[in-house]
């Protein structure tokens, strides 16, 4: 989890709260399906983004300070062991990343947030790599 300064302010309710949080899942989908730099990571989801969509929400509602939604629902995430069975190295890590990156500015994500989210977004990617480059 993104750990804020202020207790306040953790960075679900900097986003904007459900809304933001939706807003910013929805574009990176969005962006997967409409940008070709992307289709090598949208070619790891179903055809219906749907069920994806919302397991995002849900997991990052709880990741980035808000509503544990996704453990409430499914339980633990287990990240790394729902991702084995797909094949992701660097270049699948760098355009979720990049995906991610483009979601944030779209939606008019500000800095510091946006970097902060930037630098734990690339761990947690960085971490579900199960191919060596």
């Amino acid at each position: 989890m993104v750990s804020p300064a202020p207790a306040d302010d953790t960075p679900y309710r900097l986003l904007g709260g459900d809304p933001g949080l939706r807003r910013l899942v929805d574009r990176f989908y969005g962006l997967m399906d409409e940008a070709p730099e992307y289709h090598g990571i949208r070619k790891l989801h179903p055809q219906d983004l749907a069920g994806s969509r919302e397991k995002l929400h849900l997991f990052l509602s709880g990741w980035l300070g808000g509503p544990p939604l996704y453990v409430e629902k499914y339980g633990h995430p287990a990240l790394r062991a729902r991702h084995l069975p797909y094949s992701i190295g660097v270049s699948e890590r760098d355009a979720w990343l990049a995906c991610m990156l483009q979601a944030m500015e779209d939606t008019g994500m500000a800095e510091p947030l946006r970097g902060a989210l930037l630098k734990a977004f690339f761990g947690t990617a960085d971490w579900m790599r199960n191919r060596e480059d």
